[in-house]
């Protein structure tokens, strides 16, 4: 899946030809709600700033194991976020059940 903004770049029919022939799925938010993408727009400055920014990786290989390791442990287990009052995601969950 590929959510974007309502851009004209991601709107355009040759753009929605070459993800289908990716296999993407397209996903855009909702005419004149800017609101749709802020938790993923979130989520990606947060992975830029704290880490894309600060490494150079090697090969492609290194970056996805660096990101995965960044997500699977550090941003869903041990970093606090602020919308989940200042509990990491798994803690959040495990509190809800």
């Amino acid at each position: 899946m590929h959510h974007s903004d309502r851009g004209v770049q991601y709107a355009s029919e040759s753009y929605r030809q070459r993800l289908a022939l990716a296999g993407v799925v397209p996903s855009m938010s909702r005419r004149g709600n800017c609101y749709d993408n802020a938790a993923m727009e979130s989520f990606w400055s947060s992975l830029k700033r704290e880490l894309v920014h600060r490494c150079q990786f090697a090969t492609r290989a290194q970056a996805r194991a660096a990101i995965f390791e960044w997500i699977e442990v550090f941003y869903n287990r041990e970093r606090l976020h602020s919308a989940l009052g200042y509990h990491s995601p798994v803690d959040f969950e495990t509190k809800l059940n």
